[in-house]
């Protein structure tokens, strides 16, 4: 086990590249197995999302090989329908299932996390809320299944896993109850070779969606947008192989922003993409930070003291839910009460109570604090936070939680006065490619030690 040690204080300052998108590199890797000719992905960031994908894809069959940043990737054969028990928790695997299906007509995906046999659709959404990842509440799983049923999928659960069979997808309108990411992928994935056309009501519209359609389109595949969250896929008979670099990590980008902002440095956040950020650069703005944008890249920096602001997260174009934790920490910097209504996730508030313990003075809340109530309003999540700013924090003895969180805990410990130990790294690292070895080269005293 590692952990890192982090001396605080010292400004930030220099130019740190922005690695491919997490969030990404996950679902491209599952639209290989749409095509048994090759595909070639670039960008490709060195991380555990990144091996698991890998892991996933030669479990049914394909050939897998990294050549630089690049992974060059051909499932010409689907020799398995079933994904096999990964090493690491993960929720990648159901994204498997439309691919499987498009191919062979059938595919089964387990779920480490299930403790139980899971029974339903609803047992099998607090199952997977266990298998790994942010601890954030449980992934609504039923609207995958819902789905997937839609588009002529039996599916059967049994045995911590998932079995899906078809004896043919046909294309079908599908109205999602929540514009989830995750469901409008595997929708998009099962539907891109099925026959007939299928519309995508409520959709998500991430720039990671946005990028898996155009490698679909590149591959053959014709989707297009239309208004009110709409996606309509025609299916075609097959797809080719790609050729496709992913996008930057709008989370990396955001989350070196912020410690140039919280430390009072100077920072080139090179590959950050305006178009990616809109909402997090208002925020910026209005919280008194500043930022220069070029074609390579924005720059963040400060000129005076930071102001409080009220912040709602939401679906894509609004603000975020993953730069909710990192923003958490430089708000308790901010001079005021700031207020931040978290609407995506019932529960990732847990990572304040460190917070808390290092000095800072936040109060988390059931009620709605946003403008307008939201889909949790008398649930009784802690939803809701107020930062009253600005008070200094100290280092101290941390454990990430997940992956934000942990990146919380790093923005935390870079403006502490002291040092900290954080260990359960290994969350860090499921999404961030030598994280601490390119704030090191901005100047922080950070080091990575083997835990006795």
């Amino acid at each position: 086990m590692e952990k890192l040690v982090i001396k605080g204080g010292i400004p930030l300052k220099g130019s740190v590249r922005v690695k491919g998108a997490k969030n990404a590199i996950g679902k491209m890797m599952m639209a290989s197995l749409l095509t048994d000719e090759e595909v070639v992905l670039k960008n490709v960031p060195r991380n555990q999302e990144t091996e698991i994908a890998i892991e996933i894809v030669e479990s049914v069959g394909s050939e897998v090989r990294r050549e630089g940043d690049s992974i060059i990737t051909r499932a010409e054969k689907i020799r398995s329908q079933k994904v096999a028990a990964i090493s690491r928790k993960n929720r990648i695997p159901i994204l498997a299932l439309g691919p499987l299906l498009a191919r062979v007509g059938e595919g089964e995906v387990p779920f480490s996390g299930a403790t139980a046999q899971p029974n339903s659709a609803m047992e099998m959404t607090a199952a997977v809320s266990k298998a790994g990842g942010d601890k954030i509440g449980a992934r609504p799983v039923d609207f995958h299944i819902a789905a997937l049923e839609k588009l002529g999928a039996e599916i059967e659960i049994k045995d911590g896993s998932m079995l899906a069979k078809t004896k043919g997808l046909t294309g079908a309108t599908i109205t999602l109850p929540y514009p989830s990411v995750g469901a409008t992928e595997n929708t998009l994935l099962a539907s891109v070779l099925a026959k007939g056309r299928t519309v995508i009501q409520g959709a998500a519209t991430e720039p990671e969606i946005i990028d898996l359609v155009k490698m679909l389109q590149k591959m053959g595949a014709i989707i297009e947008f239309g208004a009110n969250r709409e996606i309509f896929i025609e299916g075609v008979d097959k797809l080719h192989g790609v050729e496709h670099t992913l996008i930057p990590d709008r989370m990396e980008a955001a989350s070196f922003a912020i410690m140039a902002l919280a430390t009072g440095g100077d920072v080139f956040v090179e590959g950050a993409v305006q178009e990616h950020l809109i909402t997090f650069l208002n925020v910026v703005r209005r919280i008194g930070g500043e930022y220069e944008v070029s074609d390579d890249g924005i720059r963040f920096f400060r000129n005076g003291r930071l102001k409080a602001v009220h912040v709602e997260t939401d679906t894509h174009p609004g603000f975020m839910t993953d730069w909710q934790q990192p923003l958490t920490v430089l708000l308790t910097q901010a001079k005021g009460n700031s207020i931040i209504h978290e609407t995506v996730y019932e529960n990732r508030f847990g990572y304040t109570e460190d917070l808390v313990k290092m000095g800072a003075d936040i109060e988390v809340l059931s009620k709605c604090l946003g403008d307008i109530p939201c889909r949790f309003q008398g649930k009784m999540y802690n939803h809701s936070a107020i930062i009253h700013g600005p008070t200094p924090l100290r280092g101290r003895k941390l454990e990430m939680r997940d992956i934000r969180a942990g990146m919380a805990h790093i923005i935390a410990a870079l403006i502490s006065n002291g040092s900290s130990e954080i260990s359960g790294v290994e969350h860090i690292d499921r999404g961030y490619e030598d994280i601490d070895g390119r704030i090191r080269t901005l100047g922080a005293d950070i080091k990575r030690i083997s835990e006795d």
